[in-house]
């Protein structure tokens, strides 16, 4: 019996088997979602929301209708924002629309 990695899952029959990791480009969801409402989370903790405008190879981006949002609450809206990409942490497509008004 060989040890558990963390590339097995478990199996409906109960036995361990290997996950199939397919590595993929993230530039086909981004502009899949261009002109969306998203959800952009620094490396420093700060969450924003807005619509996605635009997004370059270095994860720069660019978002219109720009709110800084703390527990669900927005605390501050900035309008037209750029985010350097080396703070993101991540991107996250919403689903409905931007809580602004």
């Amino acid at each position: 019996m060989s040890t558990p990695s963390s590339d097995d899952i478990q199996l409906e029959n109960g036995n361990l088997g290997r996950e199939q990791v397919t590595a993929r480009d993230p530039s086909g969801f981004l502009s899949q979602i261009i002109g969306a409402p998203v959800t952009i989370k620094l490396n420093s903790g700060i969450t924003y929301k807005g619509n996605l405008q635009s997004v370059d190879g270095y994860m720069n981006i660019a978002l219109e209708g720009c709110q800084e949002v703390v527990d669900e609450n927005v605390v501050r809206s900035w309008g037209d924002a750029f985010i350097r990409g080396n703070n993101v942490m991540y991107i996250s497509a919403d689903r409905g629309n931007p809580s602004s008004g």
